[in-house]
């Protein structure tokens, strides 16, 4: 599930494993302190919440995975996510559509944010930045305008909520409640990670952030295929959206910007690098547990949540940092 640019000679610092290693030592170090803090937190609906949280930002995270893997970022991710969630509320209670169709409008809306992402990226050479800057005010607007900036619920409330919410686990096993978002996020980064590792779309992914000109060069349509990244990218975005909607029970119009910022730290933490050329997908889920786990934590220590965003930050720069101090090695 991990594609770097080349095979490097072990040591601590330039192997991969590294960095997610440290990731998931410190998701086990972080579950201590916070359960020896307070007895809340090593309980089973506190396990729960932890995995809901991760499950929407690991989704994200997916597709984030991919888009700094070329070298590139998006800063819409999180209002994408917002707007197909709109979307398939939309269909779903205004239109009348089957929770199926619903659902599929959701994943085509994030989808072509995606393209049309990647679009202007690659065709018009826009950098990335500026792109998805725009396409995340476009959507935060689009969502507010479409749901007449106000919630919009689904009619039929308990069988979409069950989407997410149920637990065939808890069907299987009694007693263990995981709920389906969770089952969701595993099969998405399963996906994710044969995407990555065993096809076409994830070589040139790789390739594109190695050296996109060496790419072109050597007969890669490098504009074709980072225009297919991005569209990827806004699908894992509009899988996210409406996990999101069935986990809330409603599409929230003035919920989703932020969330970009906790996926590019899942990701960064996990070891993909912002230099592009290089990612994983175990590395972005494991990730999303330290981001999950450690906001999970600080709000049941009751930290004030301006702090919370001063310890997340601080972390991401160590994260990156990391990857500096790795690549010098190379």
């Amino acid at each position: 599930m991990e594609i770097s640019k080349a095979t490097q000679k072990p040591s601590i610092l330039r192997s991969d494993a590294t960095q997610k290693i440290l990731a998931f030592a410190s998701v086990i170090v972080l579950s201590i302190v916070f359960s020896l803090l307070s007895p809340y937190f090593f309980s089973v609906d506190n396990f729960i919440n932890i995995l809901l949280a991760t499950a929407v930002n690991c989704i994200l995270g997916l597709g984030i995975t991919f888009i700094i893997i070329t070298g590139g970022i998006d800063l819409s991710a999180g209002t994408v996510m917002t707007f197909s969630a709109v979307t398939t509320a939309t269909c779903s209670t205004v239109w009348g559509l089957a929770n199926p169709v619903a659902i599929l409008g959701g994943l085509a809306a994030g989808a072509l944010c995606g393209f049309i992402n990647g679009t202007i990226i690659s065709r018009l050479r826009m950098p990335p930045f500026v792109a998805t800057l725009g396409m995340m005010y476009v959507t935060k607007g689009l969502s507010l305008v479409i749901s007449g900036v106000k919630p919009v619920y689904f009619s039929d409330a308990s069988q979409f909520r069950g989407i997410a919410m149920d637990s065939i686990v808890a069907d299987v096993i009694p007693g263990l409640p995981i709920p389906n978002a969770v089952l969701i996020m595993i099969f998405a980064a399963i996906i994710a990670g044969l995407i990555l590792s065993r096809t076409v779309l994830g070589r040139y992914d790789v390739a594109l952030g190695s050296n996109e000109e060496a790419a072109r060069l050597s007969g890669i349509n490098t504009k074709l295929w980072k225009t297919l990244v991005y569209t990827l990218g806004g699908l894992f975005f509009g899988l996210a959206g409406v996990v999101m909607a069935s986990r809330l029970n409603s599409a929230q119009p003035a919920l989703g910007q932020g969330y970009e910022m906790d996926a590019i730290a899942a990701a960064v933490i996990g070891g993909t690098s912002l230099s592009g050329g290089e990612g994983s997908i175990l590395g972005t889920i494991i990730g999303a547990f330290v981001i999950s786990t450690l906001s999970n934590g600080l709000r049941i220590l009751s930290v004030p949540q301006e702090w919370q965003y001063v310890v997340t930050g601080s972390i991401l720069v160590l994260a990156v940092y990391l990857d500096i101090l790795r690549r010098r090695t190379k």
